[in-house]
């Protein structure tokens, strides 16, 4: 009975093994080594046959999936927004933006059509006023945003026209100006013309004594000049002092030039220019005519 029992047990591990062959066989994984306690792999055997797998598994898992880089990079990039007007743009819907920029104060001149730099500039401004990208450049979101805080622009506002130049009416000479060589001076236009037979040849701004000296009218002759003439009364400078009658004359007045016509002379003609009252001094010369007159 005992052989019989021993027996039997070998063909039944036998078996065994077998059919654990045949399934690893069938199951595609590695063969497995038959062992004698029971047919079963040893524990050593199996952390051999483990960790090969699952290196090998690790590297497969990883090249199935597409690092996020590659993934981003294949996309196809996006296509620009054309602008709608650009610089270098000419045509009536440049105007139409130039008009519906001047509603909100960013264009200061009449709309002209042309897309410049000064049309650039109010557009770059429009543009951070609302938060958008400053590009100088007209595009579909600028252009509806801009439609949205304006008014349709009138064709007046669009082609305004312009401005008829309205003449100044003529210095009224006085007529002992016209001939001759004069310094013509007028008391109601604060002014002094340089006059050679009638023909303007510089004209100045100038003005005159207060209400206890005044400047003196008339008809007077140049008597002397002095390039650095100082007041023996008033211990004043009067550069490019011209006088005609006593101690009045036509000189350079630094108050002037600094105070305007809050000031006064003493009764002399101040020019407040010292360009032209330099080149003034130089052309006149004692015996010309002086003309002062309301």
């Amino acid at each position: 009975m005992t052989g019989t029992r021993k027996g039997h047990g070998v063909r039944k591990g036998r078996t065994v093994a077998a059919g654990l062959v045949v399934l690893a066989v069938t199951a595609g994984c590695k063969t497995i080594t038959i062992t004698p306690n029971g047919g079963l792999p040893s524990a050593s055997s199996t952390a051999t046959a483990t960790a090969p797998e699952r290196a090998e598994a690790l590297p497969a898992r990883t090249a199935d999936k597409a690092p996020p880089g590659r993934a981003r990079a294949s996309k196809a990039p996006r296509r620009a927004v054309k602008p709608v007007l650009a610089p270098g743009d000419r045509s009536h819907r440049v105007r139409e933006l130039q008009a519906r920029l001047a509603q909100l104060s960013l264009f200061r001149r009449k709309p002209t059509g042309f897309y410049g730099r000064q049309t650039a500039t109010a557009v770059s401004a429009f543009q951070g006023r609302c938060g958008l990208r400053r590009t100088g450049t007209l595009d579909r979101a600028s252009w509806h945003a801009l439609h949205a805080r304006t008014r349709p622009p009138t064709r007046a506002e669009m082609y305004p026209r312009p401005k008829k130049k309205t003449r100044k009416p003529p210095v009224r000479r006085d007529p002992r100006c016209m001939t001759g060589r004069v310094l013509c001076i007028s008391k109601r236009s604060n002014s002094l013309a340089w006059m050679v037979d009638g023909k303007v040849r510089s004209a100045m701004d100038v003005r005159f004594g207060a209400q206890y000296t005044p400047t003196r009218e008339g008809t007077f002759t140049i008597t002397f000049k002095s390039r650095h003439h100082v007041s023996s009364i008033y211990h004043t400078p009067m550069p490019y002092a011209m006088f005609f009658s006593g101690g009045q004359a036509v000189h350079y007045s630094a108050d002037f030039a600094a105070r305007g016509y809050s000031g006064a002379s003493h009764g002399c003609v101040n020019v407040r220019d010292s360009n032209k009252v330099a080149t003034l001094f130089h052309q006149v010369k004692p015996g010309d005519k002086v003309v002062i007159y309301k």
